[in-house]
């Protein structure tokens, strides 16, 4: 028995929004690279949008068909995430995260038993899935698998997440008036400001569909036999430790493709535009990239605004302006004449390859949302940042970047955005000047402590997770 089940065969289901099907993917990668056989979750939903941004290439209906084609055992199929699959998710928000709570579950449960009914070769043993998921656990028990929590954020992140039940009982979530003075009884993180905590533990009404997720989810996770964190070691030390007090977590980041400028696996939820002739004309550093990432809207006086500030500051830039990015009906967010006034120092597209952008030699800085794929992307291409956080664990991520690493610097440290502020703050990260140079020093330290992760403390996590899962298969 024990000889059958050191192949391992995991099945992983990011939760459906990009930026967790990205480094989901990688990992998936990763793992079949060690012998793993997988079996990896779309939702449908999920699948028809990468299948519709995809139109050239031909695997697009099967993400995995060129990894298999070089030997890796990677397993394709879909689900369904309880909604029609017409349904705009981005406008339906909260529609989508109730069917997340309450539906998806059962939908992956007749996944994998009609898997473990066919006898599937090599049989199911693990269960690898997004820790916003709520039912993981239930799932993992009943067909007596190993269950494995892939957070995809860092650990400062879930450890706040993760002691809820602290921040309640001291007034600082879930309160009326919830306290603004410094939190520092979380085990493992010295101290953090309510203004740096993840948006959701800010707000004072927790009915919300979200703050249920939250809840239900981080109980769940509680159960799983071992968290794998997209994060590295030296970078979160304290938070790392304290975690493992309570159950083994393993730092194996940063999750990147191997040659992740050049991957041909579908994972994009939208057309990329190509960037590369326009950055060609460009000199070494001097292109600011703006993005705000693949889920939070933004609203239109703040993309006024930084529109303004970006012909004030005149740098040359690309700026990706999803069509969904202001939430309303409203598509001429830019100000009148700004295409023209760019003229050729803006290029605006509405996505792109943002590895590919990050990693051209004309790119000189990131004015970003701080999503966290975002933040170690820009880490590993030593691309200095400018912080505008937008909702959920984008404001802890900012203080991660500009108050713990010193990678980067405040779009606007006022709650109204003005564009002279925008324009004082992109010239001052873009000019080369004493701010600039400190950024970069710091920016070289952290990346190599990233470069020497992946040879070191992450690859070693990572070894030693494989070997635990292992391990625990063979225990049953």
């Amino acid at each position: 028995m024990a000889k059958n089940h050191q192949k391992v065969h995991a099945i992983m289901i990011p939760y459906p929004f990009q930026g967790h099907v990205i480094p989901f993917v990688h990992l998936a990668m990763k793992l079949a690279s060690k012998g793993f056989t997988i079996t990896f979750v779309n939702t449908h939903s999920v699948h028809q949008q990468i299948s519709q941004a995809q139109t050239t290439l031909a695997s697009a209906h099967d993400i995995f068909d060129e990894a298999r084609k070089s030997g890796l055992d990677i397993r394709y199929a879909t689900v369904s995430d309880g909604l029609p699959l017409d349904l705009d998710r981005s406008l339906n928000h909260d529609q989508h995260q109730e069917s997340l709570l309450q539906a998806s579950g059962s939908y992956v449960d007749q996944l994998i038993g009609k898997l473990v009914a066919e006898n599937a070769d090599p049989p199911v043993t693990c269960l690898i899935a997004d820790t916003f998921f709520v039912w993981p656990s239930v799932i993992a028990n009943k067909y007596n698998l190993v269950c494995v929590s892939f957070w995809t954020e860092p650990a400062l992140v879930f450890t706040l997440y993760y002691h809820l039940d602290l921040l309640k009982q001291n007034g600082h979530f879930a309160s009326k008036d919830n306290r603004r003075d410094t939190i520092d009884y979380i085990p493992g993180v010295e101290a953090i400001e309510p203004r740096d905590l993840m948006s959701y533990l800010q707000a004072t009404d927790i009915t919300t569909v979200l703050h249920r997720i939250i809840d239900k989810a981080f109980t769940d996770v509680k159960r799983a036999d071992f968290v794998i964190c997209n994060t590295v070691q030296e970078l979160e030390q304290e938070t790392l430790t304290a975690l493992n007090q309570k159950q083994p977590v393993y730092a194996i980041g940063p999750i990147l493709a191997n040659d992740f400028a050049k991957t041909k696996i579908a994972m994009s939820l939208w057309s990329e535009s190509d960037c590369s002739q326009w950055l060609n004309t460009k000199p070494n550093g001097s292109v600011l990239y703006v993005s705000f990432g693949s889920y939070a809207h933004v609203s239109k006086h703040d993309i006024v605004e930084i529109a303004h500030g970006l012909l004030l500051s005149g740098v040359n830039f690309v700026w990706v302006l999803r069509p969904d990015i202001v939430s309303s009906d409203d598509t001429d967010i830019l100000p009148e004449g700004f295409i023209e006034s760019a003229r050729d120092k803006g290029l605006v597209v509405p996505w792109c390859h943002q590895i590919a952008v990050l990693s051209h030699p004309a790119i000189g800085g990131f004015l970003t949302h701080c999503g966290w794929n975002s933040i170690m992307e820009s880490i590993w291409c030593g691309i200095p940042l400018i912080c505008f956080p937008i909702l959920t664990d984008q404001f802890t991520n900012r203080k991660l970047v500009v108050h713990d690493w010193k990678l980067g610097i405040n779009l606007c440290d006022e709650k109204t955005i003005s564009r002279e502020k925008v324009s004082a703050n992109i010239a001052s990260l873009m000019s080369g000047e004493i701010l600039n140079i400190k950024l970069m020093n710091e920016m070289k330290k952290v990346r190599k402590t990233l470069e020497n992760a992946t040879d070191g403390s992450s690859n070693k996590n990572f070894e030693d997770f494989i070997s635990a899962v292992k391990v625990n298969i063979v225990s049953r």
